[in-house]
């Protein structure tokens, strides 16, 4: 136990006693603390020094030092309590009585902590324990708050490959393998395709004041899926109805069957599926292939229309003789792209790429063995990489990288669409609270108007979900848009004059030949370096 102080009145004067610690671990009082309740009592004039002495050389016995030449009135037992900056904990310290005082008792301990509004969390034990062996000059938590109890995000788990920039494998050479690509999740009736594990939304806690403190707010998600999928009772699972492909988009699960054909041309017309497609030889100029999933072509593609909610993926390439278009959700593979127009939403892989007018949402690979981007214009947000870039025939050569003007006019126009919802939010909830308030007080209100409000409950609602899925699509903009100083045109070999480099809003044309070099973004120049 540690040592302590009281004061000793007698006839003669009034003293300062000090009792040395019962217990080895035991400690004095600081000389602070002492001189801070002597002051409290009014008594201001004292022996500081002697005070120290004793503080220092007590051993076994008390010791008194003299204070006033008077008897002052008995101090009664005194509690002083220290509130924790978070409003979680409460300590108390008592002071022992003077001769001749009185004791506190527990009734006076808690009207003390009641005229402080302690209400929440009040140790009675801790009380008890105290009054049982009163400890003085001791800190003891007589109250605590609960911490309130965070939670977790709602998550999803995938049972199939997820990863839209997954790249297809390349060879010991350093060429891709197009024939082998193994990029299609194949699913089976039956199969768990995800599984929800729901939010937990935490518990609320309170302070020593009984002030509410609120979890962290959560993420709330649910199984988004397309048709051919089944979903059990809880919202918790999803499996595969079909023999099929499965694929994620937009945050959406889908299962296509997979349609496969021989050839595309006269003989079948244009194939338009709700699910995959397979062609396991050639699709001929002026013929489509539209499919909801993805679409494999084990031949070439001549001047053909390819579009995929999914992949695209070529094994022997594409001659698009200035007329074949590819538009893929997902990425685009293919051996070669010649003289088309291609889109993809996530990446471009490619051996060669030359004329074409190209563009991917992420990145654009051109890394194999020939690894050429001749001619024409290659588009990409954050990477263009390639072994040669440009011709030493002067082909006229675009690479663009940097932030997709599109999306900045996105992210524009949904600020401001998220500021309009939470204004009408606001409108809404200020005239719900008067609803509730007239309801609570007793007020009846006119079915007119409790179907009003009933309206304004399901607009309410309906805003919060709609503000939900904008903001998230906010955040995923704000990350795209911040990528801007990263993005990069990559040549592992030679980069030929005449080619024209645009990163963002900045544009160079190589005015010589450049070797193993990386171009970027920095301080308002595009700069190059070797690497």
């Amino acid at each position: 136990m540690n040592g302590y102080f009281r004061l000793n009145i007698q006839q003669t004067g009034t003293m300062l006693e000090l009792i040395p610690p019962s217990t080895a671990d035991g400690v004095m009082p600081p000389i602070g603390e002492i001189t801070a309740y002597l002051q409290s009592k009014r008594i201001t004039q004292f022996d500081l020094k002697g005070i120290n002495d004793a503080l220092t050389t007590i051993l076994n016995q008390p010791a008194l030092v003299p204070l006033l030449p008077n008897a002052v009135f008995p101090e009664h037992e005194m509690m002083n309590l220290t509130l924790s900056p978070d409003k979680m904990t409460v300590t108390a310290r008592f002071y022992a009585p003077s001769t001749g005082g009185s004791q506190m008792g527990k009734d006076e301990i808690l009207k003390d902590l009641a005229a402080q509004r302690i209400k929440m969390g009040i140790d009675e034990s801790a009380i008890d324990a105290f009054l049982a062996e009163r400890t003085y000059c001791t800190d003891i938590v007589i109250a605590r708050g609960k911490p309130a109890r965070h939670g977790e995000d709602a998550r999803i788990e995938y049972f199939f490959n997820t990863d839209l920039n997954a790249r297809p494998e390349r060879k010991e050479d350093g060429s891709v393998d197009f024939f082998n690509l193994n990029t299609i999740n194949h699913c089976k009736e039956g199969d768990l395709l995800a599984k929800l594990f729901p939010e937990d939304p935490g518990e609320e806690g309170y302070n020593v004041f009984g002030e509410v403190e609120k979890p962290r707010k959560v993420k709330h998600l649910t199984l988004k899926y397309g048709a051919k999928i089944d979903i059990n009772g809880d919202k918790t699972e999803l499996n595969s109805q079909i023999n099929g492909h499965v694929m994620l988009t937009g945050g959406k699960v889908f299962v296509s069957d997979v349609y496969q054909v021989e050839n595309v041309g006269t003989a079948t017309g244009n194939i338009n599926s709700e699910g995959s497609v397979l062609v396991n030889g050639n699709v001929q100029t002026g013929f489509s292939v539209t499919a909801t999933g993805n679409i494999e072509v084990k031949g070439v593609v001549e001047g053909a229309t390819l579009i995929a909610g999914g992949d695209i993926i070529i094994a022997r390439g594409m001659n698009g003789m200035n007329r074949g278009k590819l538009e893929a959700g997902g990425s685009v593979v293919s051996k070669f792209i010649e003289n088309a127009e291609v889109t993809a939403g996530t990446y471009i892989e490619a051996d060669s790429i030359m004329h074409s007018k190209v563009s991917a949402k992420n990145e654009i690979r051109v890394d194999g063995k020939k690894g050429f981007i001749a001619g024409g214009m290659v588009r990409a947000t954050t990477q263009v990489s390639c072994r040669v870039l440009g011709s030493a025939m002067g082909a006229d050569t675009v690479v663009e990288v940097g932030v997709d003007p599109a999306m900045k006019a996105r992210f524009q126009e949904l600020q401001k669409e998220m500021l309009e919802m939470h204004k009408k939010r606001n409108m809404i909830n200020t005239t719900l609270t008067g609803a509730v308030a007239k309801i609570k007080s007793g007020a009846k209100l006119p079915p007119e108007q409790m179907q009003y409000v009933q309206s304004l409950m399901q607009a309410a609602k309906q805003l919060e979900e709609k503000l939900e899925e904008d903001d998230m699509e906010l955040c995923d903009l704000e990350e795209l848009l911040s990528e801007k100083t990263e993005s990069c045109v990559k040549v592992r070999d030679t980069a030929y004059p005449g080619t024209k480099i645009v990163i963002g809003d900045e544009s160079v044309t190589l005015k010589k030949e450049v070797s193993y070099c990386r171009f970027h973004y920095d301080k308002g120049d595009i700069r190059s370096a070797t690497y």
